[in-house]
């Protein structure tokens, strides 16, 4: 079915904007740029890309500079243009729906709040891997309990509940404390082959070497996994823009700031964990554990500190988390003032002025889905399950964001500049490359073909849903 846009979705871009300027006028502006910034760097910079990056060995400098090239500079452009001329509650929701029309808009929406919901149900999964790690028979046996993986899950998610209710007037602090604990995690992950030289436990180390990958099927994966998904995030924080102080400045200035950090963080962790781990050993769940665990072993009583930095490794999961949950709350809020979602969605809490039933429901939903993420599969299995599903939703609405300045601004009398143009179409290719792809797992798995059909299944199934849901609650609108 073709969606058209409508008049009404022409002449009423502006009318739009300043009445979700008003809606979001009684939020508290609570994000600065330190915040945004720490945010940014806390949101982008996944765990186990370092592992996923190692897989291809020497190599993976040439793919992380390919995805820097082809992705991550395209998407900041892209972002710091699209939130100036559209700096709205809703983010990405609002960019789609204004410069593509509504139905687009809802189906970005529906996508990137599942997106949210399987990436964060698969807390449970990640922090009890970290167990493994702490040395202890018991520690090992309860990371493999699935009753334990669910206590986590039920108990982190209702934490981060309590704390979304809140708002971010305690949620920034928990955003800033984990983007910095990040920073210290890398540098400690990129001085440790330093260390080892100097011990003259290893003999050489080379974090630069510009070797050129083999072009096979797992190359072309790799790289699609190490633009899109390792490197997309800077759009997430403007879901919060009408939480944000001065956010067409505030939020263009944090992509600004925190892009190079983030590459070099990504290209020297990677060079670290190829140092000390073979490729073919690499935990791809949490290789930074891993390789903190191998790399403080010969430093006798410096082992010692192994235990804290997995805990501090545990608190940074968290903190996504938090921040990955305190955005997918807005979505449906958003979605219920343009009366796509009952408007039960939109009540805010009476002293904090958050979306208080919306936090509920998604509490649930993300709760439900990491116990469903568990049934009839291994864990290496269930995680990567969840990771690639994941990533595809989120996919979805990339494809959507950047197709709005190759053809939707028109649509609100705005010429969009070539280069823009350019970069978005640099970034639809280089996410379509993820999404065809996600359906190949790099870990071993009971059955491939099993493996993609319940991926597939899952996303037509699920965005047949959403349009179902978005039909019915448009012909209800019309009709009253």
């Amino acid at each position: 079915m073709e969606i058209k846009p409508t008049v009404e979705d022409v002449t009423g871009f502006r009318a739009t904007e300043l009445e979700v300027e008003e809606r979001s006028a009684t939020f508290k502006k609570e994000l600065g740029l330190t915040d945004l910034v720490l945010t940014q760097i806390l949101f982008i910079v996944g765990l186990p890309w370092v592992g996923v990056a190692a897989k291809q060995g020497p190599s993976h400098v040439v793919l992380w500079l390919l995805a820097i090239l082809l992705f991550y500079l395209p998407t900041a452009g892209v972002v710091i243009y699209l939130n100036k001329q559209m700096p709205l509650e809703g983010g990405i929701y609002q960019w789609a729906k204004l410069g593509l029309n509504e139905a687009i808009g809802f189906l970005v929406a529906w996508n990137l709040w599942l997106f949210a919901i399987l990436n964060t149900s698969e807390i449970g999964i990640q922090l009890t891997q970290y167990l493994e790690y702490l040395g202890s028979d018991k520690a090992k046996s309860l990371a493999e309990n699935p009753w334990f993986v669910v206590g986590t899950n039920v108990v982190v998610i209702g934490s981060l509940m309590l704390v979304t209710v809140i708002g971010l007037s305690v949620g920034k602090w928990v955003h800033k404390a984990g983007g910095i604990l990040m920073i210290v995690i890398f540098a400690t992950l990129i001085l440790l082959p330093l260390l080892h030289l100097a011990k003259g436990t290893i003999t050489e180390y080379h974090p630069l070497t510009l070797e050129m990958p083999a072009m096979t099927l797992l190359t072309f994966n790799l790289l699609g996994k190490m633009g899109f998904g390792a490197m997309g995030g800077f759009e997430y924080v403007a879901i919060h823009a009408g939480e944000a102080k001065d956010a067409v400045r505030n939020i263009g200035r944090s992509v600004i700031v925190a892009a190079p950090i983030i590459a070099l963080m990504f290209i020297l962790g990677t060079s670290s964990v190829l140092a000390l781990i073979p490729a073919d050993q690499i935990d791809l769940i949490a290789p930074i554990p891993q390789i903190l665990n191998v790399g403080f072993g010969p430093f006798g009583a410096v082992a010692n500190i192994i235990s804290a930095v997995i805990i501090a490794m545990a608190s940074i999961r968290i903190a996504q988390a938090s921040v990955m949950f305190a955005g997918n709350t807005r979505l449906p809020m958003v979605a219920g003032w343009d009366d796509l979602l009952p408007a039960w969605f939109t009540k805010l809490h009476e002293k904090y002025r958050t979306p208080v039933n919306s936090i509920i429901f998604v509490g649930i939903a993300t709760l439900f889905m990491g116990i469903v993420g568990l049934i009839g599969v291994g864990k290496q299995e269930a995680f990567q399950l969840l990771w690639n599903a994941s990533g595809v939703f989120y996919a979805l609405t990339y494809l959507a964001m950047f197709a709005v300045p190759i053809v939707g601004l028109r649509l609100a009398g705005l010429k969009t500049p070539v280069w823009l143009k350019l970069a978005a179409a640099s970034g639809f290719l280089m996410t379509l490359l993820y999404v065809v792809l996600s359906i190949v797992p790099i870990v071993k798995v009971e059955s491939q073909l099993s493996f993609a059909l319940k991926i597939g299944g899952l996303i037509g199934a699920t965005n047949l849903v959403g349009l179902v849901i978005y039909l019915l609650r448009r012909k209800r609108a019309t009709e009253s």
